[in-house]
């Protein structure tokens, strides 16, 4: 049984961290997202930080942005013990979901977006992992 929470310290907050996200982090689409990872070396009790961002620009109204916002939320956090079991225990990974569509999506959508998107994190994490063993040998 996985631990179905969303604590606020699961979430990013840290401006430092986000600016570090977006300059330096690598990003792949699955549309209706965007998403942005980055290994961080905080000694946080928690594997993986996330972001979620609604456009302003996308969505003129806050209750649309919200909606969106939640649903992205819950996604994430009924679909997160895919990720985290992969994740080494000495590294945090920071993750922004954006999202970048202009139509309103069911939750339907989103979750089955969701789980393809940690997925191919997952692949992605363990194609950088191993690149940092071989570099080490």
């Amino acid at each position: 049984m996985g631990n179905f929470s969303l604590k606020k310290n699961e979430r990013l907050r840290s401006k430092n961290d986000i600016d570090k996200l977006f300059t330096s982090g690598e990003s792949f689409v699955i549309y209706p997202f965007r998403i942005v990872y980055k290994f961080s070396d905080s000694n946080s009790s928690f594997k993986a930080s996330i972001l979620s961002i609604i456009p302003k620009k996308r969505f003129k109204r806050a209750v649309k942005r919200n909606l969106l916002r939640r649903r992205t939320r819950e996604a994430y956090r009924l679909n997160k013990d895919t990720l985290l079991d992969n994740l080494p225990n000495n590294r945090t990974l920071n993750i922004a979901f954006l999202y970048i569509s202009n139509e309103l999506y069911d939750y339907s959508v989103i979750e089955k977006k969701m789980k393809e998107s940690l997925v191919r994190l997952n692949k992605e994490i363990n194609l950088t992992d191993t690149d940092i063993k071989m570099d080490k040998v």
